[in-house]
């Protein structure tokens, strides 16, 4: 079990990684689209390309976004039926899920995304708008996407077993600082680094 507990941290730092990451795509897709409308009301043109990017960063945000997304619990859940629920009864729950939905959903969008994106990379399928791009990047969207979803969901799975096992703290325990607070925090540790490098700067 120590050996799959260690594996649960690689797979835990590549999508935390891979979240970030996405973060800035978000960031990304907003400056273009922000970019395309001036260009638009400005001078009166726009361009395809520029306008299927948007989407591509979307879809990629999305994609690339759900292991992040079930590492830090951050998916929908029925709060007010878990909240009357133990811990164990929660885990269970969610070790069910895992096994019988997440997991095979995610094999079976691998096995029909990866066709899609082989033959749009061999046949250099390419937008039907005039001037759009090559379509093979969104396709492999979908195999990656779902690829770290289903390593996530290993992750979380051995997480579970650990717990019910008492040899790992229990994953669904929301008791901790909120997702706002950690940035806050964050923020705070930045700023606090930043005005310790000014004072010593003379």
């Amino acid at each position: 079990m120590t050996l799959l507990l260690r594996l649960t941290k690689g797979i835990d730092a590549l999508n935390r990684a891979i979240g970030w990451l996405a973060m800035w795509l978000i960031l990304a897709a907003t400056l273009i689209s922000a970019g395309n409308a001036t260009v638009r009301r400005v001078f009166g043109t726009s361009s395809n390309a520029w306008l299927e990017v948007q989407w591509y960063l979307f879809a990629a945000v999305f994609m690339l976004g759900g292991g992040y997304a079930f590492l830090r619990n951050a998916h929908v859940r029925i709060d007010f039926i878990s909240a009357r629920l133990s811990a164990r009864t929660r885990n269970w729950i969610d070790i069910l899920g895992i096994v019988i939905f997440v997991l095979p959903l995610c094999v079976m969008m691998i096995q029909l995304g990866w066709p899609l994106f082989e033959r749009a990379w061999t046949s250099g399928e390419m937008s039907s708008n005039a001037g759009g791009l090559v379509r093979w990047p969104v396709y492999l969207l979908i195999p990656v996407g779902f690829a770290l979803l289903a390593l996530q969901s290993v992750s979380e799975l051995i997480k579970r077993i650990a717990f019910l096992r008492g040899l790992g703290p229990d994953p669904l325990d929301h008791t901790g600082p909120s997702e706002t607070e950690l940035l806050a925090k964050e923020i705070a540790e930045a700023e606090a680094r930043r005005a310790q490098v000014a004072a010593v700067k003379p």
